[in-house]
């Protein structure tokens, strides 16, 4: 008989086998990652594009928030790099810019460095019990720092051969995305699948959990109890929901943006590259539109190219040029609620399908 209560709660420290996924942007506020934790289930801030010392700082407002665990996620992504752009292959980027009222660059010349060491080490010096990640596992020496620290380490995969590549690493839960999850999946390597490995979430968790030791937990598309009982009978040992949080009154995101989820439905999103160089599903607006396979920089560089497209956008109430990242369950979304309705309305129809 399934039960609510099971290993994946005992080995994250919390009463219900629900995750909210830690999407990076500003979206997983101290208030969104506390009040899901304080419910019961596991909060994880979304750190991946934040510097060291602010996740420094917001891991302790979290803490200031609630004692139960939370966890925080970032992008194991290797190496650093710098690209250079000239005018000719700026047009598209300019266009864009000129239509939120941004003035045109020029050569463009993009350096990125690699910070996840950096990230981890602040997790590790202030407690976080909880550390997942995307697009890979953490390089092993911080794996096992991770482990002498009794830290609870969970990955995001999207086939079979990840989910057992993140076991033999030490990994503790896994998570199996699927295609129709909103934002950035986490696909190890995006040039042997360039759109992402896209197997939908009920035919990937079954073979996940067939094939693992580990708890294995659902991600993509679960909106509410039936989905976590059906993830579950599946052979996962919980979900992973990100979209239902986005429109909680603690989420971070705009107002534009949460309407445009209330207005959307599952024919709405796409997978698209246009935003951050890396597939991502997200509502389609004029921002996915602008770029194509020529005019887009590759990741990280058009996030970069795009970052003040979307700030303007976000300053001026435009939901045409946001980082609309959502899942294909975005129908099921339809007002704001608060993170405590949300979890209630998930884990009572649960019980109640259980009891059945």
């Amino acid at each position: 008989m399934i039960q609510l209560k099971n290993e994946l709660c005992d080995k994250l420290g919390i009463e219900y086998p629900v995750i909210q996924a830690g999407m990076a942007g500003g979206s997983t506020t101290p208030e969104l990652v506390a009040e899901v934790s304080e419910f019961g289930a596991l909060g994880t801030l979304g750190a991946a594009y934040m510097e060291p010392e602010a996740i420094r700082e917001t891991v302790r407002e979290i803490q200031q928030k609630t004692d139960k665990p939370f966890g925080v996620n970032v992008f194991s992504l290797s190496g650093s790099a710098e690209q250079s752009f000239k005018t000719s292959e700026v047009d598209a980027l300019n266009k864009v810019r000129a239509e939120v009222g941004l003035e045109p660059v020029e050569d463009v010349d993009f350096m990125w460095v690699n910070r996840v060491t950096e990230q981890v080490e602040v997790l590790l010096e202030e407690n976080v019990p909880v550390i997942s990640t995307a697009f890979g596992v953490l390089p092993k020496e911080l794996v096992e720092r991770a482990k002498e620290a009794d830290v609870v380490l969970i990955t995001m995969v999207t086939n079979v051969e990840e989910a057992i590549e993140a076991e033999k690493a030490g990994v503790d839960v896994i998570v199996a995305q699927g295609s129709e999850a909103g934002g950035h999946r986490g696909t190890f390597d995006v040039e042997k699948y360039p759109s992402g490995a896209n197997v939908g979430t009920f035919s990937l968790v079954p073979q996940v959990a067939s094939s693992v030791g580990v708890p294995v937990v659902a991600a993509g598309g679960v909106m509410d109890g039936k989905g976590l009982v059906a993830a579950m009978v599946l052979g996962a040992s919980g979900v992973q929901m990100g979209t239902r949080f986005l429109t909680t009154r603690e989420s971070g995101v705009p107002a534009e943006y949460k309407q445009a989820l209330f207005e959307g439905d599952e024919t709405d999103t796409v997978i698209t590259k246009n935003i951050s160089g890396r597939p991502a599903r997200a509502l389609k607006n004029k921002l996915v539109r602008s770029f194509d396979d020529q005019t887009r920089f590759p990741y990280p560089f058009q996030n970069m190219a795009t970052k003040a497209v979307r700030t303007s956008a976000k300053e001026r109430g435009d939901a045409e040029y946001l980082s609309l990242y959502a899942g294909q369950g975005v129908r099921s979304v339809v007002e704001e609620e608060s993170v405590r309705d949300v979890l209630e309305s998930v884990v009572s129809e649960a019980k109640a399908i259980m009891s059945k």
